[in-house]
């Protein structure tokens, strides 16, 4: 959005006008309608054609059979039951096979000892069948647990693993023979205990080569004097629920600096997050926004302004989301931001955002026209049709390989006492899938991408990664009071892919923010493809992708150049490479190691 609009729309909002639809679309010109400087030489199909893939829900069959418990199932005293847990495609290992890290929940009334709800770590047995290993792994948490992210903070070649609980964090050493060590309070990271800690992603903002960690938090809530429904009484629709957020102490977001012995220290104050205005905390996103090198971090508040920290590289950060555009709706008003992503849907270079938002509202597309400056593109790029919808996980991702990425917003209402009102969409609501349309605009396929994303399902956090190593995106998606989901991608299309697994050496092990750059071109197409992405940590809502970037290469059957810059400033470049394999790539070395999966490949299926 041009300066003068966004501050036009804004001196609406502070005089208290509403903007209707109509109105929004009649500022925000549809800039698809008219053409797009950015547009394939092959468009997709029409919308309403066979996509060419499906996503079926696997989990039963693949052994994921650990229920998520979240609170009541009927009814809400507090606030702390609704928001559910994250998940995490996690390569535990090492074995080039994802994993699966389920966080799960409590009770109010609590459970008999020995009997209580625990995170899962379920292995992946490499045929599609997976096997619980959280006794074993030495994983078996209980509590109010919310997200999860990954990193190797010591450098040791193994990922680790961080939970954030209402409470006390958890962050486990991976020992490197399948068992983790809960080194949570010797590394200084549990907390105190009276935070409501959410949302998590290990980043290292200094660029020291050590990954620092960042965990959003979303209420300082003490049960012993927090408000019950009856207090207010607080209502949704004449319904009586559970009380907040607004009325409640926000949290505090926190940042600790890795010292590179083992242990972390609280530098929330120092770096400028403690002061700075964001509160009522959830889904957390790191990227470079402004393309300096540096990682900037994203937060999704809920109902008030969200929040873009800045790194001014010197060590400290500064919120510029209301000025940056990415704070607020198209009108001005602050939303219930819950999930966020990340990805250069419009291949300019620039990484934009998507946002899931509370009901009666839509959800928010952020396109970033570069240094950070955001243009609010919900309505014009077709992500503001549906209002009846919570959403909570989401993601970029590329589900057909065609090179540009799509999004998918998972959803569930926040109060099971919904179900006594007709006009809601129901506590259980179903999937919303956006094709890329290759201009800026984006296509609602929900029904026709089969059942796992049709049938209703009280969903939160979500993960995309691919499981069975086929070459396309599966999804796991945690639930409240239900199974998780496991949404296997089929496809019937002959596209090409490759993923990169970034191995550091000056720069931290995983690799983590490094900006890689993927450039192919496929047979009568008239210039070159040119994608980004990054490697991160946390991500969607209170979830963990899988580590390895992937791109879709269409019908190019190889790389003809991929550029890596590490966070230490180290780039890479590699020309040529092979398409439908994953290549381990070594900071200054080059490809260290391969791996065809290409006899998984469930193409022409």
């Amino acid at each position: 959005m041009s300066s003068s609009r966004r501050v036009f729309l804004r001196s609406l909002s502070r005089s208290a006008l509403v903007l209707s639809l109509e109105s929004v679309l009649a500022l925000v010109r549809p800039r698809w309608l008219f053409g797009s400087p950015r547009q394939s030489a092959n468009p997709p199909k029409e919308q309403g054609a066979d996509l060419g893939i499906s996503f079926l829900n696997v989990a039963r069959e693949s052994g994921l059979n650990a229920k998520t418990i979240f609170g009541g199932e009927h009814k809400n005293k507090y606030l702390l039951e609704t928001t559910g847990c994250g998940v995490a495609f996690y390569d535990y290992d090492n074995d080039g096979w994802l994993d699966i890290f389920l966080v799960n929940g409590t009770r109010l009334e609590g459970f008999p000892a020995g009997s209580e709800p625990t995170s899962h770590l379920f292995r992946n047995n490499r045929d599609g069948t997976f096997t619980d290993v959280t006794l074993k792994a030495g994983v078996a948490h209980s509590g109010w647990g919310q997200g999860c992210c990954v990193g190797d903070y010591d450098n040791d070649g193994w990922d680790d693993l961080f939970v954030t609980y209402f409470g006390k964090n958890v962050l486990y050493h991976n020992n490197g023979d399948g068992t983790f060590t809960d080194v949570s309070q010797k590394a200084g990271v549990a907390g105190n205990g009276k935070r409501w800690n959410t949302g998590c992603a290990f980043v290292d903002y200094d660029r020291d080569g050590k990954l620092d960690l960042f965990v959003a938090n979303y209420i300082d809530m003490d049960l012993a004097t927090a408000p019950v429904p009856e207090s207010g009484p607080c209502l949704y629709k004449s319904v009586m629920v559970a009380c907040g957020p607004p009325g409640l102490q926000g949290g505090k977001n926190i940042l600790y600096h890795n010292n590179g012995d083992g242990t972390f220290t609280d530098v929330s104050d120092a770096t400028g997050i403690l002061g700075a205005s964001g509160t009522y905390g959830l889904g957390v996103l790191t990227a470079d926004f402004d393309n300096d090198g540096w990682p900037d971090i994203y937060v999704a508040d809920d109902s008030t302004a969200s929040a873009l920290y800045q790194n001014k590289k010197n060590g400290k950060f500064q919120d510029i989301a209301i000025e940056a555009g990415c704070a607020l709706s198209p009108d001005g008003k602050p939303q219930a931001g819950m999930g966020v992503s990340a990805a250069d849907y419009d291949m300019d270079g620039n990484l934009d955002i998507v946002k899931t938002n509370f009901a009666g509202d839509t959800p928010s597309l952020y396109h970033n026209q570069g240094g950070a400056n955001f243009e609010d593109t919900t309505f014009t790029a077709g992500l503001g049709a549906h209002t009846q919808f919570l959403g909570w996980g989401c993601g970029f991702f590329d589900m057909d390989n065609d090179g540009w990425p799509d999004i998918l917003i998972c959803n569930g209402h926040v109060y099971p006492e919904v179900e006594q009102l007709k006009t809601e969409a129901g506590y259980a609501q179903r999937k919303l899938l956006y094709q890329n349309l290759r201009n800026g605009h984006f296509a609602d396929v929900s029904f026709q991408a089969g059942p796992g994303i049709s049938e209703p399902s009280p969903s939160r956090g979500a993960a995309f990664g691919d499981f069975d190593n086929d070459g396309d995106i599966d999804i796991v998606v945690n639930t409240v009071n239900d199974y998780p989901q496991l949404l296997r991608c089929d496809s019937k299309l002959a596209h090409n892919w490759i993923k990169v697994r970034t191995v550091g050496t000056k720069s931290n092990r995983s690799g983590i923010g490094a900006r890689l750059t993927c450039v192919s071109q496929a047979p009568g197409e008239s210039k070159p493809h040119r994608q980004i992405d990054e490697v991160r940590s946390g991500g969607g809502y209170f979830s963990q992708n899988d580590l390895r970037v992937h791109f879709g290469l269409g019908k190019a059957e190889k790389v003809d150049l991929l550029e890596i810059r590490w966070p230490s400033g180290q780039i890479d470049t590699l020309k040529d490479i092979k398409a439908n394999q994953v290549i381990y790539v070594k900071e200054g070395a080059g490809i260290a190691r391969t791996m065809d999966f290409s006899k998984n490949s469930k193409s022409g299926k």
